[in-house]
């Protein structure tokens, strides 16, 4: 047997137990420094997990050393797996994707597809509709019932980048029609995301919101010290959360902060995140003396949410969002959001702030028209919005589009329900 041969035979897991599904995620552009998609697949599996299923989420990293590849070790190929709250992860090396800010993929498809073959599951739930489309093709040919995850805008984050409209709807609608045929169900978080898809007649569309942890999350989380660190001498404290790359328009948020202070305004940003755009980011804070702060990647959950708290405004300029998980975070902190009215978070921000057109002086009219309303209402409204969107209901309702059974069905010992085929490969 060959060296990914002997891998493959030890990743084969035990037999399985109770009657639970074994669902197999794979993802690209996933990183420790990852924020909403990462916190998606985290959230999601561990939900998967206490529903009685058996996640098994597979991801790109780096190449590894050396050591056996027993739950919690690494390979000599590079394969590290491990059992954590989520349930299982396998971390097969990939290939760093340039000008991405230290994202990759998982290129060697070979590999992909062994591994595939050796877990076996019952079902397939991919969240990259690029690089990974080929798994469409392997799930239909393998019969096992595949959804996509539509994390993103084609169209919009076409358009971030310089696409000309008319070029980057043909080419969004064309890679759309592709995975809607592709796969069983496409799941979209928002009905703005659902949009591009229906555009183009795919009629295997599901809904299914992600959501926040209103626990962790909360406007008790505020900190008065940490305010005033962050905030120094400023009267208006301005948080953006993001990763700091082209389709994001993180400069959107030092326009704003310009614009405020040309009008007399007293404001400070602080910005947590990272990504490519962010030495260009600060070096024009520094040239234009914006009082801008820049934290990097904050890991701490604890304390990302007691600066989200401690904030007067959370900004969310990016306009292909088609969900915004940072800007839920922070509207559960009690913490306004003003967001893109181009993106998803125009129908979800709601009374919780207020949205935007794509310039700075937009960007700090809406920052104005929030700080008119009185604090206390402002912040409860926040609070109010980020409470329809527990993670619970978000898990029921990926559930739901696998066909999976919840917890009360795997307690009563129901099997998982039969799954008709089309030849497209949809139910």
């Amino acid at each position: 047997m060959s060296a990914l041969g002997d891998v493959l035979s030890e990743l084969r897991t035990a037999p399985r137990q109770g009657t639970g599904l074994r669902i197999v995620r794979i993802a690209n552009f996933v990183t420790p420094a990852s924020g909403g998609l990462r916190t998606a697949l985290r959230e999601l599996g561990a939900g998967y997990r206490a529903a009685g299923h058996e996640p098994v989420l597979i991801v790109p990293g780096e190449p590894g050393q050396s050591g056996t590849v027993a739950a919690g070790g690494t390979s000599g190929l590079g394969i590290r797996d491990e059992l954590t709250d989520q349930g299982r992860v396998i971390t097969l090396p990939g290939p760093v994707l340039p000008g991405t800010g230290g994202y990759r993929v998982l290129a060697d498809r070979r590999r992909l597809q062994h591994l595939l073959r050796a877990l076996a599951p019952d079902r397939l739930e991919v969240s990259d509709r690029t690089t990974l489309r080929w798994t469409g093709e392997w799930a239909r040919r393998a019969r096992v019932p595949a959804v996509m995850v539509s994390h993103e805008s084609v169209d919009g984050v076409l358009r971030t980048w310089g696409v000309p409209q008319p070029v980057a709807r043909a080419a969004a609608d064309r890679l759309n029609s592709r995975t809607a045929h592709a796969y069983s169900r496409v799941v979209c978080t928002t009905e703005w995301a659902a949009a591009e898809f229906t555009r183009v007649g795919a009629r295997n569309v599901v809904r299914a919101p992600l959501g926040v942890d209103l626990a962790a999350w909360h406007p008790e989380c505020r900190s008065e010290e940490l305010r005033r660190r962050c905030a120094g001498r400023a009267a208006v404290l301005m948080v953006l959360c993001s990763r700091l790359s082209p389709e994001k328009r993180p400069g959107r948020a030092l326009d704003a902060l310009a614009e405020l202070r040309r009008r007399g305004i007293d404001a400070a940003l602080v910005v947590a995140g990272d990504g490519p755009l962010r030495a260009r980011l600060e070096a024009r804070a520094r040239a234009e003396r914006l009082p801008a702060a820049f934290l990097g990647h904050l890991a701490d959950r604890s304390r990302l949410a007691a600066l989200q708290a401690s904030a007067d405004l959370c900004l969310a300029p990016g306009p292909a969002e088609t969900f915004g998980l940072a800007a839920l975070e922070a509207l559960a902190c009690g913490t306004p959001v003003v967001a893109s009215a181009a993106s998803a978070l125009a129908g979800l921000v709601g009374r919780g702030g207020d949205t935007a057109l794509d310039d700075g002086s937009s960007f700090a009219d809406a920052v104005q028209r929030v700080l008119s309303r009185p604090e206390e209402p402002r912040r409860t409204a926040a609070r109010h919005r980020a409470e329809g969107y527990g993670w619970q209901p978000a898990v029921e309702a990926f559930l739901a589009a696998h066909d999976a059974p919840g917890p009360m069905d795997l307690a009563a010992g129901a099997p998982a329900p039969a799954y008709p085929t089309s030849p497209r490969g949809g139910w």
